[in-house]
């Protein structure tokens, strides 16, 4: 399933849940699930999705390329 070429490669989702432990759950201390799904979910949609700044397209920010 590793194979080059494969479509089930996972290579993006564990680059992505890479950089999620790294940057919010190894550094937060959660006081309970709400509140570790409540920060994640903003890490996702807020940082990741809109800030954060990606190889993928030349180190700019997703919101930079239109």
């Amino acid at each position: 399933m590793s194979r080059k070429g494969q479509c089930l490669d996972n290579a993006p989702m564990e680059s992505f849940f890479a950089s999620l432990k790294k940057e919010l759950v190894y550094r937060t201390t959660f006081s309970s699930r709400h509140q570790a799904k409540a920060e994640i979910f903003e890490y996702i949609e807020v940082f990741y999705n809109r800030q954060r700044r990606h190889s993928a397209i030349n180190y700019r920010a997703p919101c930079q390329t239109y």
